[in-house]
């Protein structure tokens, strides 16, 4: 298959999940509970789980984990929140800003945004942010707050009433996520496990690619025309921490049709970028990626670690998708950000003799964009130095 059509084929399936997100609506907005206090532990909702049903869905009863690490107590922060050096008072929004982008402008940790956000209901849909509106630091009581001073015109144009949602500012650059789609996904073992698999072959063929049909195992309630990405189960990924198995790396095999129903079904296979095997096991080619969310704190003490980098380099920088051993089970949830932190090396002390270890070093920033049971999905926002599978990702420094 050329290049150009392997693009195309991830624009399109990019321009999906966007739709999916822009029908989501309110339901993804940030805002609309922005003076409810956040639980203890939080859980994600379904609207931030895999497409499909499964095991891998968060728990209702999650408790949080105790961390490894001596960490200190989470506290709020006292006094008015820190500024960033040079900070202006206004800001206009512009076409490819996020909310990251914009809370870094005023804010010298952009996570504490939530902290200072302030309401204004003089503008139309006040929870969202779009370019031309005009975000300005003002003072209220005495404290630094961020609003929205005024909405721009498209806001309140007639064609707001048609994509007002695809139009607003995301809070992390979509692309960026996009490897999360085409460059394959981690699948919790649960997850795997539930998933329909390649039952055989149609025809004399040991394996099959684009043109070839295939009977599948495992569909249910699906409706012919029904589109799924075939994916081969790789490597196990075992926790760092206890050795436990808690997935494997899936590799895109290619997409496919649902042709008839039944069990087995039968799918046509549209286009591949490898062979399909015996066993290889299907999603629905639908995400749910939620964009729209606030950056924040952990309410909970978290410590773990990076096991995977989408796309396999074995230096990560910002902009990266990585995959680290905690999820709603230890309290984390989207939105969530974490301070990464470089492994200490073992050095020899050769005045007093023995072994001693380097102290851990922060080399950066996630924010997490999806949560399952035991792992999530973050993005790279920030990268001092450079990032390695297995460094930490602990609460950020305060």
């Amino acid at each position: 298959m050329s290049l150009s059509k392997i693009c195309l084929n991830n624009c399109y399936r990019l321009t999906l999940v966007t739709l999916a997100v822009t029908l989501a609506g309110c339901s993804l907005n940030p805002f609309s509970k922005d003076d409810a206090p956040r639980a203890n532990v939080p859980v994600a909702s379904s609207s931030q789980s895999s497409g499909s049903a499964t095991s891998l869905e968060p728990s209702q009863n999650s408790m949080a984990a105790k961390p490894a690490y001596n960490a200190p107590a989470l506290t709020r922060i006292e006094g008015p929140v820190p500024l960033a050096e040079g900070h202006p008072n206004e800001y206009v929004v512009k076409v490819g800003d996020t909310l990251w982008d914009i809370a870094a402008t005023f804010l010298k940790d952009p996570w504490f945004w939530p902290e200072i956000w302030y309401v204004n209901p003089d503008i139309q849909n006040p929870h969202l942010i779009y370019p031309g509106d005009v975000i300005g630091l003002v003072y209220i009581d005495g404290q630094p707050r961020i609003t929205n001073v005024r909405g721009s015109a498209y806001r309140l144009s007639p064609q707001a009433r048609v994509t007002p949602l695809s139009q607003s500012v995301n809070s992390i650059p979509y692309e960026a996520v996009a490897a999360f789609l085409s460059s394959g996904v981690i699948l919790e073992k649960d997850q795997a496990d539930a998933l329909p698999y390649l039952l055989e072959t149609r025809g004399e063929h040991l394996v099959a690619a684009a043109g070839n049909e295939i009977y599948v195992r495992g569909i249910k309630d699906a409706m012919p025309g029904t589109r799924f990405n075939v994916v081969h189960i790789g490597d196990a990924l075992r926790d760092p921490d206890d050795n436990r198995l808690i997935g494997y790396q899936g590799l895109l095999v290619g997409d496919g049709t649902l042709r008839r129903g039944g069990d087995p079904a039968t799918v046509a296979l549209t286009d591949t970028v490898r062979e399909a095997l015996k066993g290889d096991r299907l999603l629905p080619e639908s995400v749910d990626l939620p964009l729209n969310f606030f950056p924040r704190s952990p309410d909970t003490l978290v410590d773990g670690r990076i096991i995977s980098v989408v796309g396999g380099v074995t230096q990560i920088g910002q902009y990266q998708v990585i995959v680290i051993n905690r999820g709603a089970n230890d309290g984390l949830s989207v939105g969530d950000v974490l301070s990464v932190f470089q492994s200490g090396e073992v050095v020899k002390d050769r005045i007093k003799g023995g072994s001693v270890r380097l102290p851990d070093e922060d080399a950066g920033t996630v924010m997490i964009f999806k949560v399952y049971d035991r792992i999530s999905y973050g993005l790279v926002m920030e990268a001092t130095q450079t990032i390695h599978v297995l460094d930490a990702v602990r609460n950020p420094i305060r």
